[in-house]
């Protein structure tokens, strides 16, 4: 029964307990002081006309005081209970007349599809994932009003309750690929406890705010258990630890202008919404794309189609000259890919997982936070430019905020950006919406926990690991390729058959950085190429 239901049946009680009350009283009065005794069915009959004021007829003139003072209280009874009728019962029937219908089940039929209970902004991004590969979804909401806002808004949504029994037989339970509970640590263990008991053969996934609550939804039944949090802190760190190893040996001189860099692509950029293929690096700028951070997965190499958005961030190599003139097109500082010192802001669940990662990888970091607790190097706020000096920021190579309000992360961000235009800034955003802000306050690197959990979701839902890649090691070697001599590098679609990268040729003591499709490799020639390890060791097997 919703509020205002519940709302209807007191009034309506109150309503029928004031009017006996009052017709007693009065049929007891008019005996005593008036001296006029009436029936039961009298009184009532006044105290209706008090009650709706549509007049007293033969029952006026009283004489006694006490009888005037109880119709003066019955005529301001009636008239409150008149004024209360209306917005408690006449206003929301009306609405509730007028209002979209929601539906409280799924269409017959309806199968092998996703429920998710209930709606966060994390859902967007799995119903995208679901979207792209033609699997039905449908979401369970207990509250009404949102309900409603998402029938109106195009969602497939039915309202009902998904820890019970009978929302999830609504939503055709036994019928569907997986279940997804994303509402509150104790709640979705319930709705993981009453879908297990209805069918145990439907993958039910849980998303879990703490980890320490993770063993209590295995115990549950639940077939995956999620931590968003845990994967954006790996993820935010894999931006840093992101390796690009060289093997090129002391014979091979690529010459001081040709580099290997990070170019962050900028709101308003040239080249923001082209793919790889329309911005034409190779052909018109002479560079090679061998990585790229887009939407939080690391490709390498990306795909020709992949779109280059806003807050993506390429890993190119070129020549010095052609990297600056590349950096105008994406509105972006050159970044030299080199390693140093890091600041982590926060040292929440995120933070920790940050600091233990780059723990593993050797590599040095100041932990700066507002609480002054094991593992924090500075305590004061980052949004205070005398913690992030006191944090080393003019030696720091990259800033990662960690910080769980994105309100205070966005200030942060203009404050870290207006203290050095060099540093990298890699920063959370618990909304996605949040993440152009923070880009627009000068943020190269912004992960939401939305896209991240979305994407977590999707992984676990369709069970494939490839939704969310975390590799991002790049390796840069020289080597030999037999095989290729002769054939261009079009002609034998070196990177669709590898996945590497030809970046240079080294040809009778001279480095060719400028390769097109029509270049053909000859006898002698050593081949620099870059891409993941097990791509260069394949580009070996294919053409070594």
């Amino acid at each position: 029964m919703n509020t205002w239901k519940r709302r209807s049946v007191a009034y309506t009680g109150v309503l029928a307990l004031s009017m006996f009350v009052f017709t007693v009283v009065y049929q007891y009065a008019m005996g005593v002081y008036e001296r006029n005794p009436v029936t039961f069915l009298e009184a009532f009959q006044f105290v209706v006309e008090t009650f709706t004021t549509t007049g007293y007829g033969a029952q006026s003139g009283w004489e006694s005081a006490a009888v005037l003072s109880l119709v003066v209280v019955m005529d301001i009874a009636g008239t409150v209970m008149i004024f209360l009728a209306l917005p408690v019962v006449a206003f929301p029937a009306f609405e509730e007349a007028l209002s979209t219908t929601v539906p409280t089940a799924v269409e017959n039929g309806h199968e092998d599809h996703v429920i998710v209970a209930t709606y966060t902004p994390r859902v967007e991004t799995l119903i995208a994932e679901l979207d792209s590969r033609d699997i039905d979804w449908v979401i369970v909401e207990p509250d009404r009003e949102r309900a409603t806002d998402l029938y109106e808004d195009d969602y497939n949504v039915i309202h009902c309750g998904p820890d019970s029994a009978d929302g999830l037989d609504a939503a055709n339970f036994q019928r569907a690929r997986a279940l997804v509970a994303d509402v509150s640590d104790q709640v979705d263990a319930s709705i993981v406890l009453t879908a297990k008991e209805l069918d145990e053969s439907v993958r039910v996934v849980s998303v879990v705010e703490e980890p320490d609550r993770a063993r209590y939804h295995e115990l549950a039944g639940a077939d995956a258990v999620l931590t968003p949090r845990s994967l954006l802190g790996e993820s935010l760190a894999r931006k840093i630890t992101a390796s690009v190893t060289t093997d090129l040996g002391n014979t091979v001189e690529l010459g001081q202008d040709f580099e290997i860099v990070e170019l962050p692509v900028h709101r308003g950029a040239d080249v923001a919404g082209e793919t790889l293929a329309e911005s034409g690096f190779s052909e018109r700028v002479g560079v090679n794309v061998i990585g790229a951070w887009i939407d939080g997965e690391f490709e390498s190499p990306p795909e020709p189609d992949s779109v280059v958005e806003a807050g993506s961030v390429l890993l190119m190599t070129g020549q010095e000259a052609q990297l600056e003139r590349l950096a105008d097109r994406t509105r972006s500082e050159v970044r030299r890919h080199t390693s140093g010192e890091t600041l982590v802001v926060g040292h929440g669940e995120v933070g920790q997982t940050i600091t233990n990662i780059l723990d593993g990888a050797g590599l040095p970091h100041t932990v700066v936070d507002k609480e002054d607790k094991p593992g924090v190097d500075v305590v004061g706020d980052a949004t205070d430019p005398a913690v992030l000096d006191r944090a080393g920021l003019d030696d720091a190579r990259s800033v990662i905020l960690a910080i769980p309000d994105d309100t205070a992360a966005e200030f942060a961000t203009l404050v870290v950006r207006d203290r050095s235009e060099r540093v990298e800034i890699i920063a959370r955003a618990e909304e996605a919406e949040s993440g152009q802000k923070m880009y627009r306050a000068g943020a190269d690197y912004v992960l939401a926990l939305g896209t991240v959990t979305g994407r977590m979701v999707a992984s676990a839902v369709l069970e494939d690991e490839d939704v969310i890649s975390l590799d991002t090691q790049v390796e840069v070697v020289r080597t030999r390729a037999p095989d290729l001599v002769g054939h261009s590098l079009g002609d034998a679609d070196v990177r669709a058959r590898t996945g590497v990268t030809v970046v240079a040729v080294e040809r009778n003591g001279d480095v060719v950085t400028d390769l097109d499709p029509e270049f053909r490799t000859r006898a002698g020639d050593e081949l620099i190429v870059a891409g993941p390890d097990e791509a260069t060791n394949r580009f070996t097997e294919v053409f070594g």
